[in-house]
C-alpha cells in the first residue's frame, strides 16, 4: 500500500482542520473507492474554505488527484453548495485536465457538511450506525486540510492557521495566523467588537462552542470566531446550566416531536428520537433504550437552535445521557447496522436562511473575504492535546530557543496523535504537560 500521503501528513502534524481534530496521516493510511473534499461550509457566517478555493484551487486540484491515486480511488468528489457560484467556477475551471474529479452541488441547508449527510448527498451512500466513512470505501478530507497537505508536501508543517471572524465586528474577516495567538488578538485583526456586551463563539454558530476567556489560543481545529451580543439565542443555550436544563425538560416538554421530525441523523434513519431522550432524562436518567439513543446524537444542534418551539435543548441532555451511558460499561448496541432515509427528509431539511433568521444573524456578513497579515505576536501558546487522541508530548525544555516550524512535541509511541511545530521563533518560556508557551526573541 502506497503511504507517501499518509507519512506526509504524519511528519507535519496535520488534523482535520475543523470538528474535533482526526490525525490526517490515520484517515489517508487506506485504499477507498472515493474521496470527498468537503467544501460543503454549512455552519452560518462560516467562510475559510471559499476563501481557500477561490485563491487556490489550481493547487487544491493538483493535491486532491494526487491523495486519489494515493488511496486507489477510482474517483474524487468535491462538494460545493451549487449557491456558491463563483467558487464552482473557479474549482470547475482547475480540474478541467482530471478526468476522475468532480463537483456535486448541495443544497442550501444545514447540515450539508455533516461527514454523514455529504457522503450520501453526494454517493448515495449511508455509513452504517456508529461507524466511519472507511467502512464503506470513503475517505471525506476537509478543504483546508488539503490545503495544509498541499503545503506540507512543500515542506511546510502546519504552524499556521485560517481563520475566520465573524459577527459583532468592525470588519469581519478570514485570517491566516500564527497557532497559539489568543481570541483577543483574532478579535482585534477583525478591528474589534462593535458591541460592550458580548460573547464568543469557538467555530460555527450551531456546533461551536461558548469561550469563558479571550486569551484562549487559536489550535488547529480553530475554523471560526463568532463575536455575538448575549442575549442572542446561541449564547442563550450555551449559558443556561444542566441543572435549569433538565428542569425546564421535566416541566415543559410537550412531546410535540419537532426535535425529532428535524433531526437530520433521524431523517437518514439512524433512529434517534430526541424527543425520548428528553423523556428518559426526566424518568430514569441513563435507563433503559431511549438513553442509548444518545449514542447516535451528532450534536449539530437543530433540536436546541432551531426546532423547539418551548427553547429546550435535547442536545444538552443527549451530552449528559451520554456521559452516563459511557460511564455504565454498556456497550454501544447500535454499531453496524444499517439506516433507511425518511421518505419525508428532502421536505425536512433545514434551509440555512430560515435557520440565519432564526439565529438573529441576519444582520452580520455572510461571507468574510480573505485579509492578508503580517501579524507577529509576542508569544504563542500551543496546548499539547489539539486533537483526538492523546496530548503530544513535548521535546523541547523551557529556557530553549526554538525556530519557527521546529518540532516542538511528538506523537507518544503507539498512540493515536499529532505532532506540533513552533508557530514563531523565539524562546520556551513554559513547558508543561498542557502546554508549550514561545516568546518571540526581541519581545
Amino acid at each position: 500500500m502506497n503511504k507517501r500521503m499518509s507519512d506526509i501528513a504524519r511528519q507535519a502534524g496535520i488534523v482535520g482542520a475543523g470538528g474535533a481534530g482526526f490525525p490526517t496521516h490515520v484517515k489517508l493510511d487506506a485504499r477507498v473507492e472515493t474521496v470527498i473534499l468537503n467544501g460543503a461550509e454549512c455552519e452560518p457566517l462560516m467562510s475559510v474554505d471559499q476563501n481557500i478555493m477561490l485563491r487556490d484551487a489550481d493547487l487544491l486540484a493538483g493535491m486532491l488527484e494526487k491523495v486519489r491515486l494515493d488511496l486507489g480511488a477510482g474517483e474524487a468528489i468535491i462538494g460545493i453548495k451549487a449557491k456558491h457560484e463563483e467558487v464552482i467556477a473557479a474549482m470547475q475551471e482547475a480540474i478541467k485536465t482530471y478526468a476522475s474529479l468532480y463537483i456535486a452541488p448541495l443544497g442550501d441547508f444545514y447540515p450539508a457538511g455533516d461527514e454523514v449527510v455529504l457522503v450520501y448527498e453526494t454517493t448515495g451512500k449511508l455509513i452504517p450506525h456508529s461507524s466511519i466513512p472507511l467502512e464503506i470505501g470513503v475517505v471525506v478530507m476537509n478543504v483546508e486540510t488539503l490545503w495544509n497537505l498541499a503545503q506540507a508536501e512543500a515542506g511546510r508543517p502546519l504552524t499556521h492557521k485560517w481563520v475566520t471572524v465573524s459577527g459583532a465586528v468592525a470588519s469581519p474577516g478570514t485570517f491566516w495566523v500564527p497557532l497559539g495567538v489568543s481570541v483577543r488578538q483574532m478579535i482585534d485583526l477583525a478591528g474589534g467588537a462593535v458591541i460592550a456586551d458580548y460573547a464568543v463563539i469557538d467555530g460555527g454558530p450551531m456546533m461551536g462552542r461558548m469561550l469563558a476567556d479571550l486569551e484562549h489560543p487559536v489550535t488547529k481545529t480553530t475554523k471560526g470566531l463568532l463575536v455575538l451580543p448575549r442575549h442572542n439565542p446561541v449564547i442563550g443555550v450555551q449559558s443556561q446550566p444542566l441543572t435549569t436544563i433538565l428542569r425546564q425538560a421535566r416541566a415543559m416538554c410537550c412531546q410535540c416531536r419537532l426535535c425529532t421530525d428535524l433531526c437530520p441523523r433521524n431523517l437518514l434513519g439512524y433512529g434517534i428520537n430526541p424527543n425520548q431522550t428528553i423523556l428518559a432524562a426526566s424518568y430514569g436518567g441513563a435507563q433503559g433504550d431511549k438513553a442509548l439513543q444518545s449514542l447516535l446524537c451528532s450534536e449539530c444542534g437543530a433540536c436546541d437552535l432551531y426546532a423547539c418551539p418551548m427553547g429546550l435543548s435535547p442536545r444538552r441532555v443527549n451530552q449528559l445521557l451520554k456521559a452516563e451511558v459511557t460511564k455504565t460499561g454498556i456497550k454501544n448496541p447500535f454499531v453496524g447496522k444499517t439506516a433507511q432515509p425518511d421518505a419525508m427528509r428532502p421536505y425536512r431539511r433545514i434551509p440555512t436562511k430560515r435557520l440565519i433568521r432564526r439565529l438573529n444573524l441576519k444582520g452580520y456578513a455572510a461571507f468574510a473575504p480573505f485579509y492578508p497579515t503580517e501579524l507577529q505576536p509576542d508569544k504563542v501558546v500551543l496546548p499539547l492535546k489539539q486533537h483526538i487522541g492523546s496530548p503530544a508530548e513535548a521535546v523541547v525544555k523551557a529556557g530553549e530557543a526554538v525556530a519557527m516550524g521546529q518540532l516542538v512535541a511528538e506523537i507518544p509511541r503507539g498512540k493515536l496523535g499529532s505532532r506540533i511545530f513552533a508557530s514563531i521563533a523565539g524562546r520556551v518560556s513554559e513547558c508543561s504537560q498542557e502546554r508549550i508557551v514561545i516568546e518571540r526573541a526581541n519581545s
